[in-house]
C-alpha cells in the first residue's frame, strides 16, 4: 500500500460524519465487498492507513464508499472521501449515480476545473466499447431504500419539459443550477431505490437520462464543452439502463453532433453508425430519419460527400415513411422534419452547397415555431444567412441576420453570443462596401453583445 503525503480529511471527515468507528467501518466494508463476490481482509488498521494518506487497492475503494452510504443514508462518492477525481475514463465506470452526484456538485459549487475543462476528442468514441450489462448488475445489487413507482416518474418527466421548455426561450444560462440541483438531489436518489417492475425502473432511468442530456445541452449552450460531454456520457450511461437500442442511440447522436459541432469529427462516422445499427428496426422511422441525418453530418465533416448525399436521401425517405409519435428523448429536439431540415442544411453548407442548405434552412425555420423555439430559431436564420452570403446576396444576408436578433435578445447563450460576433464582423465589411443595412447591423450587435456581457 503505498503511502501519500498528506492526510486524507475527506475521508476522516465522512467516517466522523457516519458516526461509525474503524473497527465497524472494516467490518462493513468486508460485508460490501463480499455481495460483491470478494473476500477482503480490511480491518481498523487498514481504515486508519487509509485515513493518514494511504491508498486503498482494487475495488476497495468503491466498497468504502457504498459502506459510508448505508451508514450515512445518502450518496457517498470516491470523489466525496478523496479517492476519485473528475476524470474522463472514470463516468464511464461502474457507478453512474456516484457520477451524477459527483458532477452536479462541481455545477452547484461552481468548480473551475469542471466548469472550465476542454472538450477531450478522445471521450467520442467511449460508448463504443461501453459494456452496459455489467455496470445495470451493479445498479441493481446496490438497489435499497424507498419504493419508487410511475407517478414519480411522471413528475420527473413533466418537471424537465417545464426546465426544456424555459431552456428553448431563454437559453441554456437560464435557471442550470435548479435544473443541475433536481437532478442530483431529488432524482438521482430515486435511481437507488427499489422499482416495482422492470418496466417502471427502465421509464425512471430514461427519464434520469432525457433531463441528465438537458443539463449537457445547458451546458453546450453556454460553450462549457467539457462539463456538457461529461453530461452527455452520463445521459448515455442512464440511458443504457432503460433502452439501449432507442435511448442509448440517441445519447451516442448527442455526443456526435457536439463533437460535429465543435469540428472534431475524428471517431464522429464510428458512433453515427453505431447509433444507427442498434437503433434500426427497433425505433419508429421519424427517430431513425434523425439518425440518418446525423450519419449524413458526420460523413460530410469526414469528406465522405457520397455517403453523405446518400444518407440525407435516406433520412428524407424515413421522414416521410412514418407518421408514428416519436418516443420522449427524440420529442425534445422539436418537430422532425425542422430538425432534419436544419442538420441537411448544416451538412450541405459543409459540403459548400450553399443553394441547396439555403432551401433547407428555409424549410427549418418554417416548421418551428418561433415563440416557442426562441433560440434555435434565431440560429437557424444566423446560418440561413450565411448561405444567402455565399451566394452573393449581401443585401439580403443583412436583413435575415437583423431579423435573427430579434429572437437572441434576452437569450443566455454562449452560442448566440459567437454568431452575434460574426453578423458584426462580417457588418463591419459590408459596411465598407456600403452594403444598405450594414452599418445599422453592426452597431445593434454591438448594442446586443454590450448588453449580454
Amino acid at each position: 500500500m503505498a503511502e501519500r503525503r498528506k492526510p486524507n480529511t475527506a475521508l476522516a471527515d465522512a467516517i466522523a460524519e457516519s458516526g461509525c468507528t474503524y473497527e465497524a467501518l472494516a467490518r462493513e466494508i468486508r460485508a460490501v465487498a463480499a455481495e460483491a463476490g470478494e473476500a477482503l481482509h480490511t480491518s481498523r488498521s487498514a481504515v486508519h492507513s487509509w485515513v493518514r494518506g494511504g491508498t486503498p487497492h482494487g475495488q476497495t475503494g468503491l466498497y468504502i464508499a457504498e459502506a459510508l452510504t448505508r451508514r450515512m443514508k445518502r450518496k457517498v462518492t470516491l470523489t466525496t472521501i478523496g479517492l476519485g477525481c473528475a476524470g474522463i475514463g472514470e463516468v464511464l465506470g461502474a457507478d453512474p449515480l456516484a457520477s451524477a452526484t459527483d458532477l452536479g456538485r462541481f455545477v452547484i459549487l461552481r468548480r473551475r476545473d469542471f466548469l472550465n475543462a476542454a472538450f477531450a476528442t478522445a471521450a467520442v468514441g467511449l460508448p463504443l466499447a461501453y459494456d452496459h450489462e455489467a455496470v445495470a448488475a451493479t445498479l441493481r445489487a446496490a438497489e435499497r431504500g424507498s419504493s419508487v413507482g410511475g407517478e414519480e416518474v411522471d413528475t420527473v418527466r413533466r418537471l424537465t419539459e417545464t426546465f426544456r421548455s424555459a431552456d428553448d426561450r431563454l437559453g441554456g444560462g437560464h435557471g442550470l443550477t435548479a435544473v443541475t440541483a433536481y437532478l442530483t438531489d431529488t432524482v438521482v436518489p430515486l435511481l437507488g431505490g427499489r422499482f416495482p417492475s422492470a418496466a417502471v425502473r427502465r421509464s425512471a432511468f430514461g427519464a434520469a437520462a432525457t433531463l441528465a442530456c438537458l443539463v449537457g445541452w445547458k451546458h453546450h449552450d453556454l460553450g462549457r464543452e467539457g462539463a456538457a460531454q461529461r453530461y452527455y456520457l452520463l445521459g448515455f450511461q442512464l440511458a443504457c439502463e432503460s433502452d439501449p437500442a432507442g435511448h442509448g442511440a440517441w445519447m451516442m447522436r448527442a455526443l456526435t453532433h457536439q463533437a460535429l459541432d465543435l469540428g472534431h469529427p475524428a471517431s464522429c462516422i464510428d458512433l453515427a453508425e453505431e447509433a444507427l445499427r442498434r437503433a434500426s428496426g427497433r425505433v419508429d422511422r421519424q427517430t431513425e430519419a434523425l439518425l440518418l441525418v446525423t450519419c449524413a453530418r458526420a460523413y460530410g465533416a469526414g469528406g465522405e460527400g457520397g455517403r453523405a448525399a446518400a444518407s440525407l436521401l435516406s433520412a428524407e425517405d424515413a421522414m416521410l415513411a412514418g407518421d408514428d409519435q416519436v418516443p420522449s428523448y427524440a420529442a425534445a429536439s422539436g418537430p422532425v422534419p425542422a430538425t432534419v431540415a436544419s442538420h441537411t442544411g448544416k451538412t450541405l453548407t459543409g459540403m459548400r452547397d450553399h443553394r441547396a442548405a439555403e432551401k433547407h434552412y428555409r424549410t427549418a425555420l418554417k416548421g418551428r415555431t418561433p415563440g416557442t423555439y426562441q433560440r434555435v430559431h434565431g440560429l437557424t436564420m444566423v446560418n440561413l444567412g450565411k448561405s444567402v452570403a455565399a451566394q452573393h446576396r449581401y443585401e439580403e444576408a443583412v436583413a435575415l441576420w437583423s431579423r435573427s436578433l430579434d429572437f437572441m435578445d434576452g437569450v443566455t447563450s454562449d452560442r448566440n453570443r459567437k454568431e452575434i460576433r460574426t453578423i458584426q464582423s462580417a457588418a463591419a465589411s459590408y459596411r465598407r462596401r456600403r452594403v444598405p443595412g450594414a452599418e445599422a447591423l453592426n452597431q445593434r450587435a454591438a448594442d446586443l453583445l454590450r448588453v449580454q456581457a
